[in-house]
């Protein structure tokens, strides 16, 4: 009998793909204050759930290019001036509201909004655990690849430009990578929730990481803790798995912010 027969287990890998794609992602989510953009293609995903089964096409491949759109049209307006928050406060709610108007109008398919919505991580099979980790190498091989341009252009734009490095370049950058996580880790958390689990670890890992490098490693560390814990909670208790991940993060983000309190003193 492989491991992989274990649901337990299935959904325990998943769940560290996740967060291992999803940590040093966080960090340039915080340090760029993106966090509503991160929502608005989050909540796109279920308008790209409601597209893939309507037309019969891969649920991956539909969050991804609905995310990718959504990510790529808000960055697009932004960088020509429009107020951002009202703009991803319209996108944030707009997204969400169409894809479960759409989901409910799909004829002849059964689905479980809050599966979506939420998260399913315990019905997670070995086709997903593919995709997500395939996901997760993509994502850290291209923040990896390019990780010195990005963090030159968060911290400082001119410098960037004068080191001949392209700051809208690298949003794009940013943008594709935060559109591949949505999809990887819609199965997982769900589309309420993917946002959680970009801000809260790295949000965990700035109290106590002193450079970019080990903020982002203290993140990975982070979230793959709060899935361990998640999961034996909700396997524990019977609580909702997605949320229990969550909830999870958000105790260690209390306890590092209390730790790098009293080291303070």
């Amino acid at each position: 009998m492989s491991l992989l027969d274990s649901f337990v287990v299935r959904a325990l890998l998943a769940g560290l793909g996740v967060a291992l794609a999803a940590a040093p992602l966080g960090c340039f989510v915080v340090w760029r204050r993106m966090a509503y953009f991160s929502d608005a293609t989050a909540h796109a995903a279920i308008l790209g759930v409601a597209l893939a089964l309507a037309l019969s096409v891969n649920v991956f491949l539909g969050v991804l290019a609905v995310a990718g759109i959504m990510a790529l049209a808000v960055s697009t307006l932004t960088s020509r001036g429009h107020a951002m928050d009202t703009l991803l406060g319209v996108a944030v709610h707009s997204a969400l509201a169409a894809g479960l108007v759409a989901v409910s109008l799909i004829s002849g398919v059964r689905i479980d909004p809050m599966a979506y919505l939420f998260g399913d991580i315990l019905s997670v099979g070995r086709g997903d655990l593919a995709l997500i980790w395939g996901g997760a190498a993509a994502i850290l091989a291209l923040l990896a690849w390019r990780w010195r341009a990005l963090l030159t252009a968060t911290v400082n734009p001119d410098l960037a430009y004068a080191s001949g490095i392209d700051p809208r370049r690298e949003q794009m950058v940013l943008t594709l990578a935060l559109a591949l996580v949505v999809a990887v880790a819609i199965k997982v958390v769900g589309a309420l929730l993917i946002g959680a689990m970009l801000i809260i670890p790295a949000a965990a890992a700035r109290a106590v990481g002193d450079t970019p490098e080990r903020m982002a490693a203290l993140a990975a560390g982070i979230g793959a803790l709060s899935v361990f814990g998640g999961l034996q909670a909700s396997l524990s208790y019977d609580t909702p798995t997605g949320p229990s991940i969550v909830s999870a993060a958000a105790v260690l983000f209390a306890l590092t912010a209390i730790a790098a309190r009293l080291l303070r003193r």
